[in-house]
C-alpha cells in the first residue's frame, strides 16, 4: 500500500512539473550579454510588440570612443508563442552605421533563456562603387545577466 501511495505522490509531481514547465515563456525585456561582451538592455515589451532598449557593443570598427547606442523593435506577442521571434535596430551613436538584428527567444528545459540572432551591419560608404564592402553579416547569442 506505501508503495503505491509513494508512487501516485512521485506521478502527480512529474505531472505537476510539467505543467508548470509547459506554461514558461521566454521574456526578451531585461538585461543580456552576448559571448563578445556586448550589454543590452530591453525594456518592457508593450502590446503590440513594440519595445526600445539600449546596447553597449564591446566591438567596432572605427577608432572612435564606443557609447551606449539606443535600439527600437518588435517581437511577435508572446500570448501567441512561447519562444517569440523579434527583429531591432541599433543605430550607433558613434559611427555611422547602423546594424539590424533577428532572432529568436529559446528557454530550455532548465528555464535559461537565450537569443539567438543574426545581424547586418551597414556602414556608409562614399560611392556606389565601395557598396560591395559596407555591409557585414554576424551571429550572435545573448543569454540573460539580469
Amino acid at each position: 500500500m506505501m508503495g503505491k501511495v509513494a508512487f501516485s505522490l512521485l506521478l502527480a509531481l512529474v505531472l505537476v512539473n510539467l505543467g508548470l514547465s509547459s506554461e514558461r515563456k521566454c521574456v526578451l525585456s531585461g538585461l543580456w550579454k552576448n559571448e563578445l561582451g556586448s550589454n543590452m538592455s530591453i525594456s518592457a515589451v508593450n502590446a503590440d510588440g513594440g519595445f526600445t532598449g539600449l546596447y553597449h557593443t564591446a566591438v567596432t570598427a572605427t577608432n572612435k570612443p564606443i557609447q551606449v547606442s539606443p535600439l527600437k523593435g518588435s517581437q511577435k506577442p508572446t500570448s501567441q508563442r512561447k519562444q517569440p521571434t523579434f527583429g531591432f535596430t541599433v543605430t550607433w551613436t558613434f559611427s555611422d552605421s547602423t546594424t539590424v538584428f533577428v532572432g529568436q527567444c529559446f528557454m530550455d528545459d532548465k528555464g535559461k533563456e537565450t537569443l539567438k540572432t543574426k545581424w547586418l551591419l551597414r556602414e556608409e560608404v562614399r560611392s556606389p562603387g565601395a557598396d560591395w564592402k559596407a555591409t557585414r553579416v554576424g551571429t550572435n547569442i545573448f543569454t540573460r545577466i539580469k
